[in-house]
């Protein structure tokens, strides 16, 4: 990644923190507009490439508790960031219908807080979690262990026990298992020092949604080995890797795009069209869309045109006359 220079790992970083808070909250069954998301998360990271979309009080509650995880992971954890975390989740108040307690730990005013799946009357239970009046000691052990700097366990392990640890606690009405992922994420970062995020474990996690599930609740109906539960972190962190160059597809593309024509002289109009092509451009490029988004006269376009043709990066497409139309050619 440290190849790609500063504005393409931007880019990439963009892209992985997108997937990160989408996937997250898919996970859960909500799904969320990925370009308010993108858009959401450009803004925050002084980007301009993401688009002006204006967000949803939801879209923009999800990004800003994945961001304050990630880039500020030195950052202690306590009840008020936690709690902030939890306000910006749920920003009217209500989960879906429901109206739940929001920035404040759960009461269990209507019976335990259970994880059921299954029609009403024929629930399976898949997790009971620890009375409301637990809550507060539980955490509070919590929150000493994940500030101890003389812990010298490794940062990787504490990532995924920190997750397991918090979830299992489940202090809120609602939205405990996206907070667990960003505490993960937040202990992720520490772990390799820095905000920069290429990969994305959340979006490896909905992937793996049902053994996800599967071993959550083996771990939390089972003893105090916990073995398991971080073999399974652990691989499924190794697989997130490995979907890394898959995820960035599209911006390793526009590396190695770049870097095969760093001897050639391009200018800004050709530069900005060709990163629209390398993202993805709609339809078809001919020389009056090229004057429309350079902002250039038709004759201008033309010429630029040719002189990437020569270069061997645009190629005309089959067909003519009036409806000519380019398009790049791959290497």
């Amino acid at each position: 990644m440290e190849g790609l220079g500063f504005s393409l790992q931007k880019e990439a970083e963009l892209e992985t923190l997108t997937l990160d808070v989408l996937k997250s909250s898919e996970i859960e069954g909500e799904t969320l507009p990925p370009d308010q998301v993108r858009s959401s998360i450009a803004r925050r990271l002084g980007l301009e490439t993401g688009g002006t979309v204006a967000a949803e009080r939801d879209v923009e509650g999800v990004v800003e508790m994945m961001l304050d995880a990630t880039q500020n992971f030195s950052k202690p954890l306590s009840e008020e960031r936690l709690f902030a975390w939890h306000a910006t989740l749920f920003p009217t108040g209500r989960s879906g219908m429901r109206k739940i307690i929001v920035g404040a730990w759960r009461n269990d005013s209507d019976g335990p807080m259970q994880v059921v799946s299954g029609p009403v009357g024929k629930e399976n239970v898949h997790y009971e979690a620890p009375v409301a009046s637990l809550i507060e000691r539980e955490i509070a052990a919590f929150l000493t262990w994940a500030n101890d700097a003389s812990d010298r366990t490794d940062t990787v392990l504490r990532a995924a026990l920190a997750h397991l640890w918090f979830v299992t606690i489940h202090p809120f009405d609602d939205g405990n298992g996206r907070i667990a992922r960003a505490i993960a994420d937040r202990a992720l970062a520490r772990s390799e020092g820095s905000p920069q995020r290429f990969y994305s474990m959340s979006a490896q996690i909905r992937q793996e949604r049902n053994e996800y599930y599967e071993i959550l609740e083996r771990t939390q109906k089972g003893t105090l080995d916990v073995t398991p539960w971080m073999e399974w972190f652990l691989g499924c962190l190794g697989r997130a890797f490995d979907g890394t160059e898959t995820t960035l597809g599209s911006v390793l593309r526009k590396a190695r795009f770049w870097e095969g024509h760093a001897q050639v002289a391009i200018n800004e109009r050709q530069r900005g069209i060709l990163n629209r092509l390398l993202d993805g451009f709609d339809g078809t490029l001919t020389t009056t869309k090229w004057a429309k988004l350079a902002k250039c006269s038709h004759d201008t376009a033309l010429r630029d045109i040719q002189d990437l043709i020569g270069h061997g990066i645009l190629k005309k497409d089959e067909g003519g006359g009036r409806s000519t139309s380019y398009s790049l050619t791959e290497n």
